[in-house]
């Protein structure tokens, strides 16, 4: 029997951007779902019950620090995978993610999406096959 692809949800408003990353992440093998606000991701997190999280902070509605905080503090998605993804690149930023318990911070404009890739596989302990034929950037 095999396993399961692993589920990604993606939190991020700037559809055009989740658009791009949904395709990598699918043609990774990844299962992919997608929600574009935080109220919408909390929703999306119960019903999808993903292997990890990647969060947006800036978005309508409830922010992704908020989404963390809430994540973090209930019992069944306490300790769900959360990477946060943002343009917010202070170390206050950074910090109070840390201190919510996020896994990891990406800085967007610091980053390919074959980095972002790359991390998302390390937190979910899968290591690129190999000999297998590295994703074209």
């Amino acid at each position: 029997m095999t396993k399961a692809q692993p589920m990604i949800l993606l939190v991020e408003d700037d559809e055009e951007l989740a658009n791009v990353y949904i395709a990598r992440f699918e043609a990774e093998g990844f299962g992919t779902a997608w929600a574009n606000n935080g109220e919408q991701a909390l929703a999306k997190v119960l019903e999808t019950k993903p292997d990890l999280i990647l969060l947006d902070i800036m978005m309508p509605r409830v922010s992704g620090f908020d989404v963390l905080d809430i994540l973090r503090n209930t019992p069944q998605t306490k300790h769900s995978k959360v990477i946060m993804m943002s343009a917010l690149s202070s170390d206050k930023d950074v910090q109070k993610a840390k201190s919510l318990g996020v896994d990891d911070y990406i800085i967007k404009s610091q980053v390919a999406m074959a980095d972002v890739v790359h991390i998302v596989r390390k937190h979910l302990g899968l290591t690129d096959t190999p000999g297998a034929k590295p994703a074209s950037k």
